[in-house]
């Protein structure tokens, strides 16, 4: 099997820190670096998480880069209301002191896709990062084989706003000039599909029946995000957002959409929401595969048997969990 070569540039955050879980538990991934950018968390702290991330599953030989600080250019409003003010449910765990940050992740980006044909870049927080690296340097995204981006809301209500994403929403100026900007289609993995895939109290105990080492490590995490979920959303469980673009870019029969021209609000009361244009009004050119329907239960099946290798036959015949 070919593995495709992936830069994942995120803002972890928990779901984040989940979807890292995945992509390196995923054999058909290539994951050249992880580059963070300032979203749940400041940009440093994200960084801190994604090393932490990559301790628990024993992959410290990715590196781990830090972006951008600030949005384009608004002011930065994080989600450690969500997260915790750690980023990762407030657990505080000790730094990964034998490895270090790396600095300049916008310059990694486009070293990575000038030296490299076939590059992919899934997109798990805001996108300044991307913005900087094709203001910087367009041509590099020749290279780009395909943009996956978790953001962006279509036919359901925000999450920040009654219309907006928070990835979008944080920096709108930047998510609007990928859309008009970057040379692939964007894959918009929105709302619509990622608030159907929760993390239920009864799944999390049963992989405290699995593996004791991931599975703690995601109960631990989660348990804020959950209670997060309660209060703010009335949800049993927590929406994990950002694991669903991975998978889907693994296996594309997880979600399904149709292609439109998308934009996104960058002031006033609508900033941050993804206007598509379904109805194709303004004649544009298409520049994005907008997801609106998803396979939940074959997502959270890939989920688990990746995280938890060798209970695969468990998971199958479990009832009434998934």
């Amino acid at each position: 099997m070919q593995k495709r070569k992936v830069i994942i540039d995120c803002d972890p955050g928990i779901d984040d820190s989940l979807a890292i879980l995945l992509a390196v538990n995923s054999p058909e991934l290539e994951i050249l670096g992880i580059t963070t950018c300032s979203g749940n968390v400041e940009a440093k702290m994200g960084a801190k998480n994604a090393l932490k991330t990559l301790q628990i599953c024993s992959s410290l030989n990715i590196p781990v880069y830090k972006g951008e600080d600030k949005p384009l250019k608004r002011a930065l409003v994080t989600a450690q209301d969500t997260h915790g003010e750690d980023g990762i449910g407030e657990n505080f765990y000790e730094d990964v002191a034998e490895y270090k940050i790396k600095e300049n992740g916008v310059d990694f980006i486009i070293d990575t896709l000038k030296n490299n044909k076939d590059v992919s870049i899934i997109a798990l927080g805001p996108l300044t990062n991307i913005a900087k690296a094709i203001m910087k340097d367009k041509k590099a995204f020749d290279n780009l084989d395909e943009f996956v981006s978790m953001g962006g809301a279509f036919r359901i209500h925000g999450n920040c706003s009654p219309v907006a994403e928070f990835n979008y929403w944080v920096d709108p100026h930047a998510a609007d000039y990928v859309y008009k900007n970057l040379p692939k289609k964007i894959h918009m993995i929105g709302l619509d599909v990622t608030r159907k895939i929760v993390l239920t109290p009864n799944i999390i105990e049963f992989i405290n029946r699995l593996d004791k080492d991931i599975s703690k490590y995601i109960t631990e995490i989660t348990r804020f995000y959950i209670d997060f979920h309660w209060e703010q959303e009335g949800i049993i469980g927590c929406v994990i957002n950002d694991p669903l673009a991975v998978a889907y870019f693994i296996d594309r029969s997880i979600c399904s959409g149709f292609e439109s021209y998308v934009e996104v609000v960058d002031d006033g009361i609508a900033m941050g929401q993804s206007v598509v244009d379904s109805f194709d009004f303004y004649k544009n050119d298409k520049n994005a595969v907008v997801l609106t329907d998803v396979d939940d239960k074959k997502f959270m099946y890939m989920f688990l048997k990746r995280l938890f290798k060798g209970y695969e036959g468990v998971i199958d015949s479990v009832k009434g969990v998934i």
